[in-house]
């Protein structure tokens, strides 16, 4: 077995410990302060010297003996606005919960923050450990590039790694080229004139306007974008009205645009734009789209892709880890990292139906549960990683 296998699973009980606290008391978005105080407690504890670079932006790094360049490994922290409806012993009752398994990823990076710490005389260069928030928000890993993330050291290549609810337990998942994609979160605000259900005509009905807004964004991807281009509009939020006499004077809906191509992302952008504001202008209302926030699609590094695979494949065995071309249609802010210094972002099974009955609940599920034997696997493939990337590219 790999030493840092079995380092790893020696830190068992206290990487299950950080999840199990950070998962019992979540937070969301951009500011976490409990979330952050308690990853800056544990990095200090380990003799690290933990640096808040942003809101809840939290960088630390470690150094060998040897000089050398400099390797990025990321968490994200936040959670979601879901209540959980677990069994667990350690469930929040806060109505947010680590539905995506951020919590697994904090707990994974302090433990192998643990083991970089028991092996630094191994290290040649610089590991660079970052806790960042809002993911989910597509804003964190922005902000942290804004404010120097990737300098001081200056990074050389980056590496994510995400639970995967459904995919067997410890199987090591990781796309070549652009395998997620990107996504712009967007809020369409359509005015009108309130008046009277009875008479219609004093008035300018908004649902109207935001319901043929709605049909009329599909005909986008049916009828404008290739049939071999992967795009997908969704509205996931249409709110209008008070009361079933009375037509509003507004109407909100928002949503998401998911593409592979960031340039077919932006062209179904623009062309929303123009259908939300002359459909509005042909109902006698008016309407604008906004853009909440963004995301690129996320791209490997090829060559990083296939050298951290074989090293995780040392950890988990060749027959674990596969590699695919193909590409989904989730999203994820690291993608941010992959536009500035070559990245990798691979997917750790978290557990299958196969093995548990609890496991295997789609992601953002309010029921999802995550097989925490896992964590010190996710630990060692973070630590061993950085290390023999920093050890092979001097």
């Amino acid at each position: 077995m790999n030493k840092f296998i079995e380092q790893a699973k020696l830190l068992k009980d206290d990487i299950v410990s950080y999840r199990r606290t950070i998962h019992s008391d979540p937070e969301v978005g951009a500011k976490l302060p409990k979330t952050k105080a308690f990853v800056i407690e544990q990095l200090r504890a380990m003799g690290y010297e933990p640096e808040e670079i942003c809101e809840s932006g939290i960088v630390a790094t470690i150094k060998g003996n040897k000089p050398g360049k400099t390797f990025l490994l990321r968490a994200d922290m936040d959670a979601l606005p879901v209540t959980e409806e677990t069994e667990c012993d350690f469930k929040s009752t806060n109505g947010y919960m680590h539905a995506c398994g951020h919590d697994m990823h904090t707990a994974m990076l302090l433990g192998a923050a643990k083991l970089l710490r028991e092996n630094q005389e191994q290290i040649e260069g610089t590991v660079k450990l970052v806790f960042q928030p809002d993911e989910e928000g597509f804003t964190g890993a922005k902000k942290m590039i804004a404010a120097g993330v990737l300098e001081n050291p200056k990074v050389d290549a980056a590496m994510a790694m995400h639970v995967h609810s459904g995919t067997p337990s410890n199987v090591i998942l990781c796309g070549l080229g652009t395998s997620i994609a990107g996504c712009n979160r967007f809020r369409i605000v359509v005015k009108g004139a309130g008046c009277h259900g009875a008479m219609p005509e004093l008035g300018v009905d908004p649902i109207n306007i935001a319901a043929h807004i709605y049909l009329s964004l599909q005909e986008i991807i049916a009828r404008e974008v290739s049939a071999t281009q992967s795009a997908v509009v969704t509205i996931g939020k249409f709110v209008g009205g008070d009361a079933a006499n009375i037509i509003p004077g507004q109407v909100i809906m928002e949503g998401t645009i998911r593409s592979l191509d960031k340039e077919i992302g932006e062209f179904i952008f623009n062309r929303m734009n123009e259908i939300v504001t002359s459909t509005a202008k042909m109902f006698r209302g008016e309407a604008e789209l906004i853009e909440l926030s963004s995301v690129p699609p996320l791209t490997n590094n090829n060559n990083l892709a296939h050298e951290i695979t074989d090293y995780v494949k040392d950890l988990v065995g060749e027959k674990s880890v596969v590699l695919f071309e193909s590409g989904g249609m989730g999203s994820e802010d690291f993608a941010s990292y992959s536009y500035e210094v070559p990245s990798v972002y691979m997917m750790l099974g978290a557990g299958s139906k196969a093995e548990n009955d609890l496991y295997g609940e789609p992601m953002h599920s309010a029921k999802v549960v995550f097989n925490e034997e896992i964590l010190p696997t996710g630990a060692a493939i973070h630590a061993y990683s950085a290390i023999m990337w920093l050890k092979n590219n001097k």
